[in-house]
């Protein structure tokens, strides 16, 4: 399975990365590639709680336009 991932940098350096699709699905990293090592476990171990658990696996998301 394939998610969009969001990536930004703290105040202090560290990489946030976040699957808005699963709820919750948080990681971080000292670099991007670790941020995104760790989300990756991160997803797999949220979507088997989800499905332990009855959850639907992933909500809804779009892309919509907004002019500035």
């Amino acid at each position: 399975m394939k998610f969009n991932v969001t990536l930004d940098r703290d105040e202090d350096g560290i990489w946030i990365v976040e699957c808005p699709s699963i709820p919750g699905c948080v990681s971080q990293g000292h670099s991007k590639e670790e941020a995104i090592e760790n989300i990756k476990d991160a997803i797999a171990a949220c979507l088997q709680v989800r499905a332990e658990r009855g959850i639907p696996l992933t909500v809804e998301t779009r892309q919509v336009e907004v002019i500035a």
